[in-house]
């Protein structure tokens, strides 16, 4: 063998080497056990050193050969290095649910729309939303005695007034009401309050399995209890499996039990994965209260939506 061979052969073994020490990729096709799972993107609180900890919530949800992404966190560039470091391709999702408008909730759509501009996202309408917005053209009051150039439009208004949003190129379906976007995935629409802010709809996403209902919470700003009881009138199920963000950070203690307890005994929800504005006391709540049917759900967690 000549040296030029030598070296050549002596390269390629090199390499060969090399490529079958490398870490295997992480997979982000859906889970095809039929159990489906969700990993939590985004939150504050978890054990995954490679992911950056941040106060907002995203988790992607796998489920019946479908990928979904639930919220987008509170920074493009967190969201973007958390996906990375779990594997995870979001330029590959069936559809996108924001739950309401808070940034917390909103603000990685920049990195989401940057890797797949055209993927359809249900979000909830509100007039002079940030997803955009539309209302008639009579929707104020009219003074024909004005002359035309005090008058909006000059007195002709359009018949329909759009409102832009800080994404005006994303493909918004705006959700009016409860509704099952495909078969056995169900946005939950609500109204609910938030401090001095003003009412905010906010979509959860219920979805049917073999178990019972998989029920994914943004923030719970209508109450988690109303959130629970409006998913098991709409599914006719009982709740499997709970997980998100409850809002009871400025919960006394006791009404955290008060409403542990109705969780778990009135509305039997089964298994509960508690995250994000839940609180720390209401974490200790929770697991105090569910014992071994509470999961735990930090930021890089994969929950197996089908807990025995």
């Amino acid at each position: 063998m000549s040296l030029l061979d030598a070296s050549r052969a002596l390269c390629l073994a090199t390499l060969l080497v090399a490529w079958s020490n490398m870490p295997a990729v992480a997979q982000t096709a859906p889970a095809d056990d039929g159990t489906g799972r969700i990993t939590i993107l985004y939150d504050a609180f978890g054990e995954d050193s490679a992911m950056t900890k941040d106060w907002g919530f995203s988790a992607l949800i796998e489920y019946g050969g479908k990928r979904i992404l639930f919220d987008t966190g509170n920074d493009s560039e967190i969201l973007q290095k958390n996906a990375e470091a779990k594997g995870v391709d979001l330029g590959t999702l069936d559809f996108v649910v924001v739950s309401h408008r808070h940034g917390d909730h909103t603000s990685g759509l920049n990195y989401l729309l940057s890797v797949n501009p055209d993927v359809q996202i249900y979000a909830p309408k509100e007039n002079f939303g940030v997803f955009g917005a539309a209302l008639p053209g009579t929707f104020y009051k009219r003074d024909e005695s004005l002359p035309a150039e005090m008058r909006y439009f000059g007195g002709n208004p359009p018949e329909t007034l759009r409102f832009g949003s800080p994404w005006p190129d994303a493909n918004f379906t705006w959700i009016t009401e409860t509704t099952e976007i495909a078969p056995g995935f169900h946005l939950i629409l609500l109204k609910g309050t938030w401090g001095v802010d003003l009412d905010a709809m906010e979509l959860s996403l219920a979805i049917d399995t073999p178990n019972g209902v998989v029920l994914i919470v943004g923030c719970s700003h209508p109450t988690v209890q109303a959130v629970v009881e409006s998913a098991k009138a709409t599914t006719g199920q009982p709740i499997h499996l709970l997980v998100g963000g409850t809002h009871l950070l400025p919960a006394e203690p006791d009404e955290v039990r008060r409403i542990a307890t109705l969780l778990r005994d009135e509305a039997q929800v089964a298994w509960i994965a508690p995250g994000h504005c839940t609180g720390e006391p209401a974490f200790a709540i929770f697991k105090e209260a569910f014992g071994d049917r509470y999961l735990y759900a930090g930021l890089g967690t994969t929950l197996d939506m089908a807990y025995r």
